[in-house]
């Protein structure tokens, strides 16, 4: 079984929130499962909140403060987190584009709008807006090239 995960804390305030997390766990002498038994979760969904790919909820933070003796940091940062300038929906996939270092996109219907070549872009458009005028279409394909 692999050790746990390397944290970098400067990589991203949820890595900062997930590394707290470990050393207040870790200095409790808690594991995963047992921190994760009052909070009715998984230790796996622990560790994802550990390693940063899941964003901690205010309730959870709240509970977390009680555990770890925490003094508030959980909830002070998670509130922190949720200061975003994308909307809630959309803010995690934001989060996760910024430190990706590959981005792939699977899509068997439509060829992706940066990939399209000139004709493809028009005929879409046009299947998505069959009233408008040429000009029109002209414009949405330059935009899109």
């Amino acid at each position: 079984m692999p050790g746990p995960k390397e944290l970098d804390p400067s990589s991203s305030p949820r890595a900062l929130l997930g590394a707290e997390l470990r050393h207040r766990r870790e200095g409790k002498g808690l594991s995963q499962e047992e921190l994760g038994l009052p909070l009715f979760v998984s230790g796996s969904f622990i560790g994802q909140l550990e390693s940063g790919t899941r964003r901690m909820q205010v309730d959870q933070a709240q509970k977390l403060d009680e555990i770890l003796k925490a003094d508030g940091f959980f909830v002070r940062n998670c509130a922190a987190l949720k200061k975003s300038k994308y909307p809630d929906h959309f803010a995690e996939a934001a989060e996760a584009e910024a430190v990706a270092k590959t981005i792939k996109e699977y899509a068997p219907q439509l060829i992706p709008g940066l990939l399209q070549p000139e004709a493809y872009a028009r005929a879409v458009f046009r299947a998505y807006q069959p009233t408008a005028v040429e000009d029109v279409i002209n414009d949405l394909v330059a935009a899109r090239l």
